[in-house]
């Protein structure tokens, strides 16, 4: 095996087994002789990777970052309208929270510790992301009548359409919403679960129900 090759595989077994610890432990208990141990790599392999904890840190949040940053991608080349994406995004998100153990972890790291995945970055972060594509390619509906087949009903009420922002900041919050039930039981991040809610919410639109300009995150 080349050497690079090894050194790159080495680096993420690391990032790996760092987060698998950090899950289990917390940060400030995870020890670098045991996440070197985990990985199945020395302590010096370790230090050669990385300088210190802080920076195994940094790099589980970065890794995190960038496979969140995958899934927000998904999203702006979905085709379909605002409410059905973000339904699709919210599936596929939960779905890799639920499976990767760095992402996971990346999501659970304290703000003061690794800058930019804390809830509230996460709210400002996809409501831009959700607002921008509610502005370019409609929302589908209120709360995104979603016909059955699991494309928008273009027979769903559209007075919200001209109300964007607050399409986008109701969407933000059931997503943030479901991210921190999840921390505390993983059934709401199935994919049953989700499309559930969004029922929930085309059937409230569809009877005229007013949509709240906030959630309460759980």
């Amino acid at each position: 095996m080349p050497t690079q090759h090894r050194a790159i595989q080495s680096r993420q077994a690391l990032i790996r087994s760092a987060a698998e610890t950090f899950l289990e432990k917390g940060v400030p208990a995870a020890g670098m002789v045991e996440i070197s141990r985990r990985a199945r790599l020395s302590k010096g392999a370790l230090y050669f990777h990385f300088t210190s904890k802080d920076d195994l840190t940094l790099a589980v949040r970065d890794t995190a970052l960038s496979g969140l940053q995958e899934i927000e991608g998904a999203f702006t080349r979905s085709p379909e309208p605002l409410a059905v994406a973000v339904r699709d995004f919210a599936v596929e998100l939960f779905r890799q929270v639920e499976s990767d153990a760095v992402l996971r972890a990346g999501l659970r790291l304290r703000p003061e510790t690794a800058p930019g995945l804390d809830i509230l970055a996460l709210e400002r972060r996809w409501y831009a992301l959700f607002l921008d594509k509610a502005m370019t390619c409609g929302s589908g509906g209120p709360a995104g009548r979603i016909g059955p087949a699991g494309t928008a009903d273009p027979t769903g009420p559209q007075a919200t359409d001209a109300e964007p922002r607050r399409t986008a900041q109701l969407l933000t919050s059931v997503v943030v919403g479901l991210l921190h039930l999840g921390g505390e039981d993983r059934t709401w991040w199935e994919q049953e679960a989700v499309v559930g809610v969004w029922s929930l919410l085309s059937d409230a639109a569809t009877a005229g129900a007013p949509a709240p300009d906030r959630l309460a995150a759980g």
